[in-house]
């Protein structure tokens, strides 16, 4: 049976419906996020790059990272408005979080000590409710809330 390895929260500023997980060696990378992001597309792929398309404009949402060491548990689609899953390569091991206004976001998540191949999977909820919300003018923060569980693609 999977084990989580590793849990990691983070408050996700998201601007313009956006935001990204981008492996955390630009070097690596052939596109930096916002580069050809499809806003049609709840979760789109480019290598190296996880981007996610918000149900609100310019919010604050909650993202919580599980890393697990085989195939994660599969969530209640019930519970969740949207859910994808992606392959994704780190050469470093190391995420970074990228909002489309702010650019890159201090954070880091730890997928492992050294690059690999991934699984992941991306849920979201509270879409509607942030959607409802867009148009005041008050600070939303956590309405929407997102939960990515990484796994070695070869598990």
């Amino acid at each position: 049976m999977p084990q989580l390895v590793r849990e990691q929260h983070v408050d996700v500023f998201v601007g313009y419906h956006a935001f990204a997980l981008q492996e955390s060696d630009d070097a690596f990378l052939d596109l930096e996020f916002p580069d050809e992001f499809n806003f049609g597309t709840f979760l789109s792929t480019h290598p190296g790059r996880l981007d996610i398309t918000s149900a609100g404009h310019t919010h604050t949402a909650s993202l919580t990272v599980e890393v697990w060491d085989g195939p994660a548990p599969v969530q209640d689609s019930a519970a969740w408005e949207e859910q994808a899953e992606a392959d994704f390569e780190s050469v470093s091991g190391q995420v970074a979080v990228w909002s489309m206004s702010l650019g890159r976001l201090d954070d880091l998540i730890t997928l492992a000590d050294s690059g690999g191949l991934w699984r992941v999977r991306v849920s979201s909820a509270g879409r509607a409710d942030v959607k409802a919300l867009a148009e005041s003018e008050e600070s939303i923060k956590g309405v929407e809330r997102y939960l990515v569980q990484f796994w070695p693609a070869d598990s």
